[in-house]
């Protein structure tokens, strides 16, 4: 019983992954697109960009010892393990899906030709001129990249200055991380009101198995769309939550998705249910570790479980649980973070953890992409998961000196 990952050497999701193998006495092979240094037998460090030599070396590995299973543990391989599937007639989303559920333009277009409710949305590139977009565009609207996560370069605007403004921040963004060349192509659509949740899932041979809805407390309504709480169980009407994952279910259907984790994203107001974006992939950072399933099974376990073929739908979580992604109030360099044993002994709070490394520089929305840590909670009630994490970032104090600029 082996398995093969895909991930990035410094991937949040790593270790959890690798601890939920040893837990059920998997196999695995780790396949890292570049090295963090380490010396492990478990670990193959190839550039994904080099798609033959990946293939080539995959292959030798599985004829050497069969894997029952291709996992990409974030959005970086991917379409890789797609792949690496189809070369090695193991079961898999398509390729076609799995792109689907990166590419937010194609995500749109999916869930639109399936009657799946998303906002009037277009799709351009940064040489596409401002008059034609202000033709088709109607405010309040949001700007949104194609490809990246966790709300990084997602900006609201209610004017034409504003859009201007968010348009030319994008597209500098876009051009940093893709390189000069290139379209940098980027979504404008029309902004949903209401509130937001998040629904957890595992697509069992093409039957979505609902594991949770989180609600998020704070307001998500702009400029930015900085995430922060999520606590779990929900605590919307059941009519509504019935309503949240049909329309979960619906989404993946649509894109194409039959097997493995989805990370779904979706407003609600009066008009019904509407699709932000569906993700073939878990929950991002460190934030599935508020999940347990039954005794202790973590969402990896139950992740891997289905991947291998062992999947059996599990018991609920028995109490509320929640985390807080810490925001970074800031740009600068993190020179350390006080409070932490206060925090830490907030009634119902596990445990913090700090990920931005100290004496690195931090960036903040829209271009930054990552949290400075995350603060789990757990208790009888939501509420109380809710009012612990706040105490307990109330008890931190983030200290971060700004950048010096050489002239």
């Amino acid at each position: 019983m082996r398995i093969l990952f895909l991930s990035t050497a410094q991937s949040y999701r790593n270790n959890d992954f690798i601890a939920a193998a040893d837990a059920l006495a998997y196999e695995y092979v780790l396949l890292s697109d570049g090295s963090d240094g380490r010396s492990d037998s478990h670990i193959v460090s190839l550039r994904f960009g080099d798609g033959d030599v990946v293939l080539s070396t995959v292959s030798a590995l599985h004829a050497a010892q069969p894997f029952v299973a291709v996992l990409a543990l974030d959005d970086s391989g991917a379409q890789l393990a797609a792949q690496i599937a189809t070369a090695l007639a193991l079961p898999h989303n398509a390729y076609a899906a799995i792109t689907a559920a990166r590419d937010k333009s194609l995500m749109r277009d999916a869930l639109f030709r399936a009657g799946v409710p998303v906002p009037t949305y277009h799709r351009y590139e940064a040489s596409t001129t401002i008059d034609t977009i202000l033709a088709q565009t109607t405010f309040p609207c949001v700007i949104k990249p194609l490809l990246l996560n966790g709300s990084r370069g997602v900006m609201r605007a209610n004017t034409v200055n504003e859009f201007l403004a968010a348009r030319h921040t994008l597209i500098a963004l876009l051009q940093e991380i893709e390189g000069p060349a290139g379209a940098h192509a980027f979504l404008v659509e029309s902004y949903i009101d209401g509130f937001e949740v998040a629904v957890e899932a595992i697509l069992n041979n093409g039957e979505l198995i609902p594991l949770a809805i989180f609600d998020k407390p704070d307001p998500l309504v702009g400029p930015l769309f900085e995430e922060t709480i999520y606590v779990t169980p929900s605590r919307h009407p059941d009519v509504t939550q019935r309503a949240i994952i049909q329309t979960a279910r619906d989404a993946a259907a649509a894109i194409g998705l039959v097997s493995g984790p989805v990370h779904a994203e979706l407003r609600c107001n009066d008009a019904g249910v509407w699709v932000v974006e569906v993700a073939g992939r878990s929950i991002g950072g460190l934030c599935s570790r508020t999940l347990r399933f039954g005794v202790s099974d973590s969402l990896e376990i139950l992740i891997l479980r289905q991947a291998m073929g062992a999947f059996t739908t599990p018991e609920p979580p028995t109490r509320a649980s929640g985390v807080m992604m810490i925001p970074i109030p800031h740009a600068g360099i993190l020179q350390r973070v006080d409070g932490i044993d206060i925090a830490r002994d907030v009634p119902f709070i596990e445990s913090i953890e700090i990920t931005s490394p100290l004496h690195q520089p931090i960036r903040t929305l829209p271009a930054g992409e990552s949290y400075l840590g995350f603060i789990f909670a757990r208790a009888d009630t939501p509420a109380e998961v809710e009012h612990a994490l706040r105490l307990a970032h109330s008890a931190l104090q983030i200290v971060i000196t700004p950048l010096m600029i050489l002239t």
